[in-house]
């Protein structure tokens, strides 16, 4: 009965078309009503502990990095320089946009914010060079996608905090998993573009390249020192993030010199604004996670799939199923928040690495950024691109497709990820 408690309060706000953070803690006050220990004061406590967290501040800068990634010019010029590399190839600008996706996932960790910067880029130029639009902007949301996997991840930083994982860990562990996203991408590129006429660029000469690399080698370097710094202990996710922003607005500012000062109020102003969203969903989130551990909502669960408890592949597969399904209907963040502590527990107890299991629930949460009905990154590329959003789902299809490949080979074969993690920690 308190499962269906929980999840009648919770879909009953959002239904009424409250915003998630506030249904969120209407279900943390329909719990304490059930179980008759109502005390308002334990809300706010809650909210402002869940808040206060040294670790969340890691979310407004690698945010406020990705703007002045974007305005400064960096976002271009990492373009630039895989277009010289790849754009000579047949269906080059779809390489050029993987590549692209993985430079800009470690540095942002922010989804929509890749996936714009490169739409805007992108999208232009294959329309002009005759690729199918759709399909490209397909493709270009797919890569984006895998912002939240490859380090730094705002997403590894939101489970770590609510998963007490060590988010390091999280980061090393998403390196390997990030890059077999893209190259799953590649290869479902290479087979959906292979017939398709499209107007190719010219062979750029090594001069051109080598031009290209020097324009771009500080945005090219930025990945390079944060994952660098933080294998290596120099400096920690939260000192990264940091780092990110102020080497962003630096280069930006004083190399590139395309960031002006009068653009700054707007960059810090939208920057704060994703921040307060995700900061308030975060501490009304952890009032609901202490509601569902009083209530012992994982233990009731964890009843009702005791079958699948001995078989880690399955539960995982049951798990993952269960993440796809309300991914759908769900942003990343709510999705993450809402079910970190219901299946924390369950997931502790059947002996599962916690750092293997935040990878491949981070993976699916992503997915599901580009899952019908909701997709918040398709509606990011629609609107960029300027294509309906059917069509933009309909050319999405085989990449999806790709990522969810990836997602059951590393439920099947969970060495993928804690083998090279194994290697990482021991370097």
């Amino acid at each position: 009965m308190t499962i269906v408690v929980f999840l009648v309060s919770l879909l009953g706000a959002m239904a009424l078309g409250m915003p998630i953070a506030f249904a969120l803690i209407v279900c943390a006050l329909a719990l304490m009503l059930w179980l008759g220990n109502f005390d308002s004061q334990i809300v706010a406590q809650n909210m402002i502990i869940g808040a206060d967290n040294f670790q969340l501040l890691a979310v407004p800068f690698f945010l406020l990095a990705g703007e002045l990634m974007n305005v400064g010019g960096l976002s271009k010029r990492i373009v630039n320089f895989a277009l010289a590399c790849l754009g000579h190839i047949h269906g080059g600008l779809g390489y050029v946009a993987i590549v692209a996706a993985l430079i800009l996932a470690a540095l942002s960790g922010s989804a929509a914010a890749d996936t714009a910067a490169l739409a805007a880029i992108l999208i232009p130029m294959m329309r002009n060079a005759g690729y199918d639009v759709p399909r490209a902007a397909g493709l270009i949301a797919a890569g984006g996608i895998i912002a939240p996997v490859i380090p730094p991840s705002i997403g590894f930083i939101i489970f770590g905090v609510a998963a007490n994982v060590s988010i390091s860990q999280l980061f090393l562990a998403g390196i390997v998993p990030g890059l077999m996203m893209g190259i799953s991408l590649v290869v479902a590129w290479a087979i959906v573009s292979r017939r398709d006429k499209m107007q190719t660029f010219p062979r750029t000469t090594m001069r051109e390249r080598g031009k290209a690399f020097v324009d771009g080698f500080f945005a090219l370097l930025m990945p390079v020192m944060i994952l660098g710094g933080i294998k290596w202990g120099i400096v920690t996710p939260t000192e990264a993030a940091v780092l990110a922003a102020v080497y962003a607005l630096v280069i930006g500012m004083f190399v590139y010199r395309e960031l002006k000062p009068s653009m700054l109020y707007g960059v810090f102003l939208t920057a704060a604004k994703t921040t307060a969203v995700v900061m308030f969903l975060v501490a009304a989130a952890l009032v609901s996670a202490w509601l569902i551990t009083q209530a012992n909502i994982p233990g009731e669960i964890s009843g009702l799939i005791q079958p699948l408890m001995d078989n880690q592949t399955l539960l995982m597969f049951a798990l993952m199923f269960l993440v796809v399904i309300v991914g759908t209907a769900l942003d990343f963040s709510p999705t993450v928040l809402i079910l970190t502590p219901v299946l924390m527990p369950i997931v502790k107890q059947a002996g599962i690495d916690p750092v293997y299991f935040g990878v491949l629930f981070i993976i699916n949460n992503a997915i599901g950024l580009i899952t019908p009905p909701v997709g918040i990154v398709l509606n990011v590329v629609s609107g960029v691109a300027r294509v309906p959003m059917g069509a933009v789902i309909k050319g999405v299809g085989p990449f999806l497709i790709a990522q969810i490949i990836v997602l059951v080979l590393l439920i099947v074969f969970p060495e993928l990820v804690t083998v090279p993690l194994a290697w990482l920690r021991g370097r």
